[in-house]
């Protein structure tokens, strides 16, 4: 799904790109206690470990953003800047995460259900992608894209990083979302990606690397 970025983010810095747990090439562990958010946390700080870097600029689209939000609240040493892109912070209130945990268990059923067919109805990135194991993302589903407490939307205000938060112009799930995390994260940017939807980097790469660079360009060189 980061294709349209490699080659132009990688003319100017190191790109890493992964495949969390349960998803694309990685390992699908058969036991649901394998996923979570404190396992996926870990999973990016090993990653760092494995190629060297103390400390980098974490992001992700989607359950991507939201666990590099996570990772900078369990980790915040090894973050110097964030990308958030087409996510969603959490929630305060208890009724509006059951309500998500609702649709996360659903999308495993279905998933579990209909296969590959269930990820080629969904959004670009979602559609790309080639997993080795649909059981894994099955119990990711279940276990990691569910949520159990606001302890991330809670945490944006002590965020002392830069953030860019991107999202798609019709995304309009997550239109109010960004808009939350962008007057909550004091050091934010935000930047709306005109005809694009929830795989804002997918729809308009061009758009969306310009924008990317322009943050990165404007970031301490220190970082």
């Amino acid at each position: 799904m980061w294709k349209p970025q490699l080659s132009a983010l990688g003319e100017h810095y190191q790109v890493v790109v992964w495949d969390m747990r349960g998803h694309g090439q990685s390992d699908s562990p058969a036991d649901d206690s394998a996923y979570s958010e404190a396992h996926t946390t870990a999973d990016i700080a090993a990653l760092l470990d494995a190629v060297g870097a103390q400390s980098a600029i974490v992001g992700g689209l989607s359950l991507g953003g939201y666990m590099s939000l996570a990772f900078y609240a369990d980790y915040p040493e090894r973050v110097d800047s964030l990308l958030i892109i087409d996510t969603g912070p959490g929630f305060k209130k208890d009724a509006a995460r059951t309500a998500w945990n609702v649709t996360a268990n659903t999308s495993g059923d279905n998933i579990e259900k209909l296969g590959e067919v269930a990820l080629s109805a969904g959004s670009a990135e979602r559609a790309a992608a080639v997993h080795k194991d649909l059981a894994g993302v099955v119990r990711a589903a279940r276990n990691m894209l569910t949520q159990h407490n606001d302890r991330v939307i809670q945490s944006l205000p002590d965020i002392k990083v830069p953030a860019l938060v991107v999202v798609g112009a019709d995304d309009e799930p997550f239109l109010a979302a960004t808009d939350y995390m962008a007057a909550k994260i004091p050091l934010s940017r935000k930047v709306i990606i005109d005809n694009a939807g929830h795989a804002s980097n997918i729809d308009q790469p061009e758009t969306f690397n310009r924008a990317v660079l322009g943050f990165l360009a404007d970031l301490p060189r220190s970082a």
